[in-house]
């Protein structure tokens, strides 16, 4: 029988197998987040392809006829600076620094490359789709803009 190390149980909150499974269960598609968005897009009579897989860092929603593209970025993953969801973890910082600072540049560049496509982008964190008011109002200036501005975070 293995002995109890109390430093060894705050470090490790999950056996690598359930670990694993949590990480399994993480969508990187039709989250909630970006299902609040299609269907706040689509009642605004909006039209837009899905994961349009063709265009730089494949954007949640898009428009390339409209000149357009929406991702719907989660408030960890992508680094949301001043957002209660985004907490840098405690422990693996060796791991999740390089990680999630990765993201965060590629994000860049993929935004970099849609504007220099000619394409207005728009993202929308997490946290902003939970709000159904405050989504529709973000979408409705974002739609209703001249064509040759962005809106970033």
């Amino acid at each position: 029988m293995r002995s109890f190390n109390p430093a060894q149980s705050l470090m490790q909150v999950h056996r690598p197998l359930t670990r694993s499974e949590n990480m399994a269960r993480i969508r990187s598609k039709d989250t909630r987040a970006e299902l609040c968005v299609r269907s706040t897009v689509h009642r605004l009579g909006i039209r837009y392809r899905k994961h349009v897989t063709n265009l730089p860092g494949t954007p949640d929603l898009a428009n390339r006829r409209r000149m357009w593209a929406i991702f719907v970025h989660g408030c960890f993953w992508h680094c949301h600076e001043g957002c209660r969801r985004f907490v840098l973890p405690k422990t693996q910082t060796g791991y999740w620094i390089p990680k999630l600072r990765g993201n965060a540049e590629r994000d860049a560049q993929n935004v970099a490359q849609l504007q220099a496509m000619g394409l207005r982008v728009f993202i929308i964190w997490e946290c902003q789709a939970n709000d159904p008011f405050e989504l529709k109002s973000l979408l409705k200036c974002f739609f209703e803009q001249p064509h040759s501005h962005s809106i970033l975070p």
